[in-house]
């Protein structure tokens, strides 16, 4: 049976040590967020997860989403209970508005809590997860009335929320999207079409569901100006509140998938479905970045999440499995073997994993503050800056992140060996719900476009030259600590090559495009490797502080300063290499014709 622990002290240091978020106290959001607060919150929050949540996570992979023959859905056993304390509990109210019954704490403290969820039961997790964009999407585009009707329940977790985006012939590229929205006379829409692969789709957690679909009105152009959003409930909602006649939308079918099995990930047919337009006809695209963006963000964190889960677990399983003798003589002469916790090459593995995980915790943490300072920074410098940063970075942490997660979750089903490869072990579904999030919310692969086709570029450049700015000032720093200054140097050389790349970009993708999408895979991943140095770069800089003050808990310092070494002596020397991944351009990639692409 896997085990669980949510890191409630690893994440009590990255919010209060690291982000420091007592300091911001004077921003609004953050009067109530003291340390105090905070830490009862995470705490809570770890116990919530770990208790309730987590051991649902393995039978609800087995168990899996039921279609019945009505066409309605239920859960896997025990998640519409625990469901119901998650609601009661007000945790997905964390962070969440007040004006609309949230508790208006910073966004950090409500991504603490979906970091939890999809850590203990990723499946789960994702049910009040895409709600999170939903209630973004009405709230920046919806009417008064709209937000009226259906945010304070959407917020309480009476209701929940979906994305209808894709449909069997498009997936990344919407213009294409066939789904039709005929006016009515009431000031309604007729919404007619099929959806595919959306999470959530149905389910018997919530008396409602809201679903948020892009469909096209008659005329639209054919193309991605032409997309429309539309609100679209399961039940029609009355001008009271309450809820009236069930709406012509229906579940199809239940994707059978590789992995996220208790969540009902369904194929949703519209059969004249009324729906109402959110925002402007014809610009659905700015509400549907708004969902994305939302999503690329907790889809980052569900890399760290299944790469945390998968780490405790390879931990667990090296501590414990005997095999063989450490190369330095028996560790234990009176037992028959060594634990392979002993073992280098293990080593190597469970380095690799908490390394990727502090760092990650602490990038995806420091993105979520950014987000609150975008919107209550206190000057417009202070939330252009934010915005900047968190907007370059927001497809480096969805693609560099699960990326990375999903190689730990491997590894870590690597340390178990054969019995990794036994699905009563648990170590499997780390690996399965884990390459999901390499895929949606858009392939890593178009994050990387996104990342040097749309963000490096825009406003001259700006958000890069932020980056590498920051990075630069904070490298030289002195300090007389020995792993600060080794972290510094090793992240200022990493990031000179990100400088160099992102110069040969400049003056070779205008005269062959093919150069930027050759070297692009390349750059997201040193992008990744720069933004999470700065995260060991500033770790190190609190832990051998602390250390120095005569912290009580220095061991866990010091562990801190040997992950810091590790990412500078193994993350970095990537670096390079990527480097001229990206000056190789892309004559090799495109050599071949499509026919010669087949073997013979």
């Amino acid at each position: 049976m896997p085990v669980y622990t949510a890191p409630t002290r690893d994440t009590r240091f990255v919010v209060n040590e690291l982000l420091r978020l007592e300091s911001y106290g004077n921003l609004p959001g953050f009067e109530s967020a003291s340390q105090d607060m905070t830490d009862a919150i995470i705490e809570e929050a770890g116990r919530f997860v770990t208790e309730v949540v987590a051991p649902l996570n393995l039978s609800g992979d087995k168990e899996g989403c039921t279609r019945h023959a009505d066409g309605s859905v239920t859960t896997p056993a025990g998640f519409k209970d625990a469901y119901r304390q998650y609601v009661e509990g007000g945790w997905g109210t964390l962070s969440a508005p007040e004006q609309f019954g949230g508790q208006g704490l910073p966004h950090v403290m409500g991504f603490i809590m979906e970091c939890n969820l999809a850590t203990a039961n990723q499946a789960f997790a994702m049910y009040p997860g895409l709600a999170n964009g939903a209630i973004s999407a009405i709230r920046e585009k919806g009417s008064p009335e709209q937000r009226a009707m259906y945010l304070p329940k959407m917020v309480s977790g009476q209701w929940l929320g979906t994305m209808n985006l894709t449909e069997p012939h498009c997936g990344t590229d919407l213009g294409m999207i066939r789904t039709r929205a005929v006016p009515a006379t009431d000031g309604s829409y007729a919404i007619t079409g099929t959806k595919i692969f959306i999470s959530a789709g149905d389910h018997d957690l919530t008396e409602n569901i809201v679903h948020l679909v892009l469909a096209k009105t008659p005329g639209a152009p054919e193309s991605s100006k032409g997309i429309s959003l539309f609100i679209v409930p399961k039940f029609i909602v009355n001008a009271d509140g309450s809820l009236g006649e069930r709406n012509a939308v229906t579940v199809g079918s239940i994707e059978e998938k590789m992995g996220i099995h208790g969540n009902a990930t369904c194929v949703m047919n519209y059969d004249g479905a009324k729906g109402w337009i959110v925002g402007e006809e014809n610009k659905g695209l700015a509400a549907m970045f708004i969902m994305m963006n939302a999503a690329r963000l907790g889809v980052g964190m569900q890399g760290l999440a299944q790469a945390e889960v998968a780490y405790q677990n390879g931990l667990a399983y090296a501590l414990d499995r005997r095999q063989g003798r450490a190369l330095t003589g028996p560790a234990e002469p009176q037992e028959r073997a060594d634990p392979i916790i002993v073992h280098p090459d293990v080593r190597r593995m469970l380095m690799d994993g908490k390394t990727f995980v502090e760092g990650m915790r602490a990038l995806c943490l420091w993105g979520a503050l950014q987000v609150d300072l975008t919107h209550k920074g206190a000057t417009e410098d202070d939330r252009q800056e934010a915005d900047d940063l968190i907007s370059l970075l927001t497809p480096v942490i969805k693609g560099y992140g699960t990326d990375m997660g999903y190689k730990v979750a491997t590894d870590m089903q690597q340390i178990w060996g054969g019995h990794g490869y036994i699905t009563e072990n648990g170590m499997d579904q780390f690996v399965r719900d884990a390459r999901i999030a390499m895929i949606y919310e858009g392939t890593n692969g178009v994050q990387a476009m996104d990342l040097v086709g749309r963000k490096l570029a825009q406003n001259g450049g700006r958000a890069v030259q932020r980056l590498f700015a920051l990075v630069d000032s904070e490298c030289a720093e002195e300090s007389a600590d020995e792993t600060v200054s080794l972290v510094a140097e090793r992240l200022s050389r990493a990031t000179g090559d990100m400088k160099a790349a992102t110069m040969w970009f400049m003056q070779n993708a205008m005269a062959n495009p093919n150069n930027l999408g050759a070297g692009a895979y390349a750059y997201m991943t040193l992008t990744g490797i720069v933004s999470l140095g700065l995260m060991w770069l500033r770790m190190a800089k609190v832990s051998a502080a602390a250390i120095a003050g005569g912290a009580e808990d220095k061991p866990f310092y010091e562990a801190k300063l040997a992950c810091a070494r590790h990412w500078a002596t193994r993350y970095t020397t990537e670096a390079g290499a990527l480097r001229r991944q990206v000056e190789a351009g892309s004559e090799t990639i495109m050599a071949l014709s499509a026919e010669q692409l087949a073997i013979n």
